[in-house]
């Protein structure tokens, strides 16, 4: 940030930290000891960007996952116009998921489209069989929980409760306004 930006009140947005993905597989161990299952399942939301360069990217990325051995890929657009690349590992193997989803990442980063990168999340299922899901926020840098409980209701009790599970382990988003919902995101619906 310049001189100028501080003195107009600009703000250059923060880089996203994807190398703090890699912290994940540490915070499934302390999930699984609480009962919840990963599903072998991640996403990456990104906004679009006009144009096609952002889709030459990410098809770059589909051929490097997908030729990984036990990976699938497939897109799809929520209601709220954004995008998901969903990877699926048919051995729920969370440290090569983790690997998958942080090359989708540095591909758009490194093209360019760092800014357009919302969130990634991580698909569980709680003791119950519920959807549950592990979300990183790229602007903040942290993670929170996401429980839907059925429609679009939430189960704060057990995101609060995940909180604490995973605080040792990854970095937990302090300001509980910043936990969104994400209705109807790959994987938690």
């Amino acid at each position: 940030m310049g001189f100028l930006d501080g003195i107009l009140g600009r703000s250059k947005p923060p880089e996203a930290d994807l190398d703090v993905l890699f912290s994940v597989p540490q915070a499934v161990i302390s999930l699984q000891l609480e009962g919840f299952m990963p599903t072998g399942s991640g996403s990456v939301c990104f906004r679009d960007v006009e144009g096609q360069a952002d889709d030459a990217v990410m098809a770059d990325a589909e051929k490097i996952i997908t030729s990984s051995a036990g990976s699938t890929v497939s897109r799809s657009d929520d209601r709220f116009g954004f995008h998901w690349l969903t990877v699926t590992r048919a051995d729920a193997d969370v440290s090569g998921l983790t690997a998958d989803l942080h090359a989708v990442n540095s591909s758009l980063a490194d093209a360019g489209f760092g800014t357009s990168l919302l969130c990634s999340t991580f698909a569980f299922t709680t003791p119950s069989g519920e959807p549950f899901g592990l979300v990183y926020l790229y602007k903040r840098g942290t993670f929170y929980p996401f429980a839907p409980d059925g429609g679009e209701r939430r189960d704060n009790a057990l995101e609060l409760q995940v909180r604490g599970v995973i605080a040792g382990d990854v970095p937990v988003e302090p300001d509980l306004t910043k936990w969104l919902a994400i209705w109807g995101a790959p994987g938690l619906s």
